[in-house]
């Protein structure tokens, strides 16, 4: 045993003992196999994968934004410093706690979603410290795209699945069939390439580029599912 620690949360009325153990077991990464796909997180749909698949996404904060406003005008009216004060303190913590908690759950769910879909996957390396500046930041913190990401990449080492970060510039601008540049607005949700004419959803173009980059950085190495070598055109239903 190497630490413990022990954490306060909810205004000290929930507590977590944390044991760190040392081993000398090493548990290797796994290595590129399998089916493979790629994701793009967005905030119409919350994720949306090169097989044709999505999840749409939960409005953990604004579902129970309605709840957070009572409890914190009812704590506002009370004596700072008074137990009815600290009492509503308490209810408004247990608030968040439970919205922090809904969100993380979700997550995992998803990440053990995708796990079970594939074998490689791959994600975009999102600026999430940016995305929390914007106009849309208060959606983006909600949606938490940064703890995501490091749920999904737990996950995926805890089942023995490769996971991937990609440079996302570019995935929602570039035709996934021809890589020809196809620029386009927020407002614009379908991909049409004028080039090669190939149509289909702005997320799941985003996300079969970030296939096709993550397939590239590896080098194409591995084995699919079925039998095929790994390949940016051969994997994600396409």
């Amino acid at each position: 045993m190497k630490q413990v620690r022990v954490l306060s949360r909810v205004r000290g009325t929930q507590w977590y003992v944390v044991v760190t153990i040392e081993s000398d077991i090493s548990v290797p990464d796994a290595p590129v196999h399998g089916r493979a796909i790629g994701i793009d997180l967005g905030l119409e749909r919350f994720l949306t994968a090169s097989d044709r698949s999505f999840q749409e996404r939960p409005q953990f904060f604004k579902s129970m934004q309605g709840k957070l406003k009572l409890l914190q005008r009812r704590a506002a009216r009370k004596q700072k410093g008074s137990q009815n004060w600290e009492k509503a303190q308490i209810e408004v913590a247990r608030m968040h706690h439970r919205i922090a908690n809904r969100r993380k759950d979700f997550h995992l769910k998803t990440a053990h979603q995708l796990c079970d879909r594939a074998q490689t996957i791959f994600a975009e390396d999102l600026n999430v410290t940016g995305l929390t500046r914007g106009m849309l930041r208060k959606d983006c913190v909600d949606a938490a795209f940064g703890q995501f990401l490091s749920l999904t990449e737990w996950v995926c080492w805890k089942r023995g699945v490769y996971f991937a970060k990609v440079n996302p510039n570019g995935t929602s601008q570039t035709c996934p069939n021809c890589l020809a540049t196809a620029s386009k607005g927020l407002e614009v949700r379908e991909h049409h390439c004028p080039e090669c004419g190939y149509r289909t959803h702005w997320d799941r173009a985003a996300a079969e580029m970030v296939l096709d980059r993550g397939l590239e950085n590896v080098g194409a190495s591995g084995t699919l599912g079925n039998g095929n070598r790994l390949s940016s055109r051969s994997v994600g239903g396409r």
